[in-house]
């Protein structure tokens, strides 16, 4: 019995050394219905297939989420903005981390680029709720183990979570797109609640900041601006958030800005919405272009030609790639900031040509005539994640 009993005690230090192995080296990714093709291009740049999961909804409305293969004990991504339709982006992504968690998932990382209800983040009226908490404590009951997002309306709504947060931001793509397009005499335009990642652009731009005080009127989606602080006078200006919903606040930023007397107008966003009237107000408006990026996906009714859309799937890919390593995700934002200004030159697996970086079709051709195209084509190779066997 006793040399049964050492041979029991040897055998468990290897049974558990090789779970943790397989633990390690296997991770999937997943997705729901509110943004397939951003979950395929962040697959692409993994270079890894997306997972089989069935989500639908019957005829009652009731969402059935079935797990089609074994992911017992893997690092689990669950890809699933909780953009239009909002409530039921929401409950596909509740389910589907019940569904895994019931799986024997290792564990489950809820990827939300885009998070709504950001807006609800405090009671700034009597008896109403701080949904925005209440979204992230679902999350937390339902069994997810950490949250991967991007530019949440808020900085505060991490402090919601009683689990990891990983918050990035556009900031840095947006920045590049504007940097190759060599604008002269810009200055950057925000509002307050943006004011300290517009900081950051401004500063990579080298260009000055130029304030938004704004007021919104009750609930309704409208905005009354009271004042631009800053000298905008005769200058290019770039209007950044981290949203555009409806378009009346930034129209609004607009006709203060041509009060002002500035002579060209340019508005950049993580987060396209674009609900109800937000296109024809863009259309309409004077703004050149508008650059946004693919955490919402834009239907095709929606594609004018002056939005430009770049992709965010190579930065969420490589923090996926960093949570699943145990690597920095913050030095995404420091030591490499260059990695993730580089990043728009990606597309679906390959890097845009030279003519692509500039304007499109409603920039400046002049400034895209300037561009110097000197990234070399294998400029993002030393970052691309090694090659591995495509995930069971």
């Amino acid at each position: 019995m006793p040399e049964r009993d050492e041979r029991l005690e040897s055998a468990v230090p290897d049974r558990a050394a090789a779970e943790i192995d397989v633990y390690a080296d296997e991770f999937s990714i997943y997705a729901g219905n509110a943004n397939r093709p951003l979950a395929e291009k962040i697959c692409t740049y993994l270079e890894t297939r997306m997972g089989d999961v069935e989500v639908f909804q019957f005829a009652n409305e009731n969402i059935f989420v079935r797990v089609l293969e074994n992911v017992r004990e893997q690092d689990v991504f669950l890809v699933q903005p909780t953009s239009r339709p909002v409530n039921q982006s929401i409950m596909e992504l509740l389910i589907m981390i019940d569904a895994f968690k019931r799986a024997s998932a290792g564990r489950i990382t809820a990827v939300i680029p885009y998070y709504s209800y950001g807006r609800s983040d405090k009671k700034d009226q009597p008896r109403v709720p701080i949904t925005a908490r209440l979204v992230a404590d679902m999350l937390t009951v339902a069994g997810a183990d950490r949250v991967l997002t991007m530019d949440l309306h808020q900085g505060q709504i991490q402090g919601f979570f009683n689990i990891p947060v990983d918050e990035l931001t556009a900031v840095h793509m947006l920045s590049r797109y504007f940097i190759d397009k060599h604008l002269d005499d810009v200055v950057v335009v925000t509002d307050l609640g943006f004011a300290k990642r517009a900081r950051a652009f401004a500063e990579l731009l080298d260009a000055p900041l130029a304030i938004i005080e704004k007021r919104r009127v009750g609930n309704l989606d409208r905005a009354e601006l009271m004042n631009v602080i800053g000298d905008v006078k005769g200058k290019r200006a770039i209007i950044v958030d981290d949203e555009i919903d409806t378009g009346g606040t930034l129209t609004e930023i607009v006709r203060a800005l041509e009060r002002e007397n500035v002579s060209e107008i340019y508005a950049c966003a993580t987060h396209g919405v674009l609900s109800g009237p937000a296109v024809e107000k863009l259309r309409d408006s004077s703004l050149r272009e508008v650059v946004l990026t693919d955490t919402v996906p834009l239907p095709a009714i929606k594609r004018l030609s002056k939005i430009t859309t770049l992709s965010v799937a190579p930065l969420i890919g490589e923090a996926i790639r960093r949570i699943h390593r145990g690597e920095s995700v913050g030095a995404l934002f420091s030591s490499e900031v260059s990695f993730t200004q580089e990043m728009l030159l990606w597309e679906d697996g390959q890097q845009r040509p030279d003519e692509a970086r500039g304007t499109g079709t409603a920039g400046d051709p002049d400034a895209a005539a300037e561009s110097d195209g000197d990234v070399e084509p294998d400029a993002l190779a030393q970052f691309a994640p090694a090659g591995r066997p495509r995930q069971r």
